[in-house]
């Protein structure tokens, strides 16, 4: 668990918003969002819900980003920011929301990995997703690790890093 409050964290997020010229209010949840699979969600992560209310569209869109680039950008920062100094078992996981963006996108990433599933176990061929950022692959490989018969991997290079999902291979007989 953090040693930083969630209030702290809230300003910390408010004064980065302020920096790029928006004035809005923060919102910190300790309680997990509807995540991608029963039980995936982190521990100790905290959503800081920036409020849209006052916002203007185009200034959703441009918090947002293409494809979640500038909220994956934020998340980082302060994931980075955060944690730093802090012993490694303290580290929490923070995750940005706004105008529900993240809801959607753990709701089409969860289709994804469903749709990965399915075929994999038809074709008996491994299934390559492409798109996803580092924390997207995170939450479907522990998706994932409730099938036993699949196994997951990431393959490539940032930023053209996939995750490839193919049949478990069975285990080797030791020979004894």
């Amino acid at each position: 668990m953090s040693y930083i409050s969630m209030e702290y964290v809230e300003e910390w997020l408010k004064q980065l918003l302020q920096l790029t010229g928006i004035s809005t209010n923060v919102i910190g949840n300790l309680d997990a969002a509807p995540a991608i699979g029963v039980d995936s969600q982190e521990p100790d992560s905290y959503w800081l819900i920036i409020d849209e209310t006052n916002l203007m569209p185009e200034q959703i869109r441009m918090l947002t980003g293409a494809g979640g680039t500038v909220l994956d950008a934020m998340q980082y920062l302060a994931n980075s920011v955060l944690n730093l100094h802090q012993p490694e078992h303290a580290h929490t996981s923070y995750t940005i929301e706004l105008n529900s963006y993240r809801v959607k996108r753990q709701a089409e990433i969860n289709a994804l990995a469903k749709t990965a599933v399915q075929e994999v176990r038809f074709s008996g061929r491994e299934v390559e997703i492409r798109s996803l950022s580092s924390a997207e692959r995170r939450q479907v490989h522990n998706f994932l690790k409730e099938f036993p018969d699949l196994e997951t991997f990431s393959r490539g290079k940032e930023p053209h890093r996939n995750l490839v999902v193919r049949p478990a291979e069975p285990p080797t007989d030791p020979g004894y």
